[in-house]
């Protein structure tokens, strides 16, 4: 069963950007304010210090809210890692003086970024299309307010490698590195005297929920192992105030500890049951099939899932070759042969035993042969309509808000539906 916390917060279906007025005061020394990926302004004595930057267009709304708060002067930016949700608006908000602190990872980071810029943009039309017209907007008031081009690639002046502390009138940071978070440049930002700990997406977007150790959207393969050490990380420091890269506070030692655990304990689960089942010999399909967690270890999903996390930890060890067929080793992907079986077996019967399948609580199924009888007629209706209600039968058995699953079979679902009605 769930934990409270974990049905309370909000999911990934509620990810919004900057558009508000006002800062939330989380303790008496720490302000946040939402987007993209939260961002914080702790107050000092003898300054300020910002925790990430949100994405570049946010910025306009980070710095009104945090102006209305203090006049000090900002000493300090510290990055948790080097997507562009959490670095854009870095030098919009950077002041004379402010010294940026990130790891010395985040370069080969943003590098991965800008590499496969047009791959990772083509993707994310899909799952953050939600965001597109607020995006739009909020670059208008940007540049009606004379800031200058939105987003920014971090040059940090302080690198960090393992371990750094700094101090500003009184109060202690300690950036520790994690490379087990969600990219290889993961910080972790502590204050031992106020025992709140900044985690960022160290433990994915979303917390406590399964975290995706390779997104559908595309990223760099992530490891199981690592991350169970960054959990011991954080436990070990027994914050009694997590701030994440998503949504309000978690607060309470117990509380903390509890969840952390408990989500700690899940993704060790999946790991130890994936990796038995590949000393057995078992492919990572019917692994995402079989594994499951155990009732005390229930986590959310709506972010990664366990069968996610099943097949990037098989593919983690294993690589891509399943060891079933030549075929996988050759340029010849099944679907280049799709038209053969189309032409072989007609689309009509494959599509009667499509619906047939669907019919027996095979959604997957169905939708392998209904794709099969497409390739022979694209434009078969009774094809097109068992893979419409294949896709809406998976909309209905997905996560309730997990946006990969709900944005990817929203826009097939739309798109079939256009191809079955071309005039609606």
């Amino acid at each position: 069963m769930l934990t409270p916390l974990t049905r309370e917060r909000p999911g990934s279906m509620d990810l919004r950007l900057a558009d508000h007025d006002s800062a939330l005061r989380v303790h008496p020394r720490v302000w946040l304010s939402p987007g993209s990926t939260n961002t914080y302004l702790v107050t000092t004595d003898d300054g300020n210090v910002l925790i990430n930057t949100g994405l570049g267009i946010e910025a306009p709304v980070h710095q009104r809210c945090y102006a209305a708060i203090s006049d000090a002067p900002l000493r300090a930016i510290v990055l948790t890692q080097g997507h562009l949700d959490l670095v854009g608006g870095v030098e919009q908000l950077k002041q004379p003086g402010t010294v940026v602190y990130a790891h010395r990872n985040m370069a080969a980071c943003q590098d991965d970024d800008q590499r496969i810029e047009g791959f990772r943009n083509r993707r994310n039309a899909r799952f953050f299309g939600d965001m597109v017209g607020p995006m739009l907007a909020a670059q208008r008031r940007a540049a009606a307010a004379g800031w200058r081009p939105p987003q920014a690639r971090a040059e940090p002046d302080v690198l960090v490698d393992r371990r750094l502390a700094f101090e500003l009138g009184g109060v202690r940071f300690e950036l520790i590195w994690v490379p087990g978070g969600e990219t290889v440049d993961s910080l972790l930002v502590w204050l031992p005297h106020e025992r709140i700990l900044f985690s960022g997406n160290t433990f994915g977007p979303l917390f406590p929920h399964m975290p995706n150790f390779h997104t559908i959207r595309g990223d760099r393969l992530r490891f199981a192992l690592p991350y169970l050490e960054a959990c011991d990380t954080v436990l070990a420091l027994r914050p009694a105030v997590l701030l994440t890269g998503h949504f309000g506070p978690v607060e309470g030692e117990a509380l903390i500890r509890d969840e952390l655990t408990r989500l700690r304990e899940a993704v060790r689960h999946v790991h130890d049951e994936t990796v038995r089942g590949m000393n057995e010999g078992l492919d990572p399909f019917t692994l995402m099939k079989r594994i499951r967690l155990p009732e005390h270890l229930q986590v959310g999903e709506d972010y990664g899932t366990v069968a996610w996390a099943v097949r990037a930890i098989w593919h983690g060890y294993g690589g891509w070759f399943y060891f079933q067929s030549t075929t996988e080793i050759g340029d010849t992907p099944v679907r280049e042969v799709y038209g053969e079986l189309a032409a072989l077996a007609g689309p009509d019967a494959l599509a009667a035993r499509a619906a047939a399948l669907l019919q027996a609580g095979t959604p997957l199924k169905a939708l392998h042969l209904a794709e099969v009888a497409l390739a022979g007629d694209p434009a078969h209706r009774a094809a097109l309509q068992v893979s419409l209600e294949a896709h809406l039968c998976l909309l209905d058995q997905a996560p309730p808000r997990n946006r990969w699953w709900h944005c990817w079979l929203r826009g097939e679902i739309d798109a079939l539906r256009a191809r079955l009605e071309p005039s609606a």
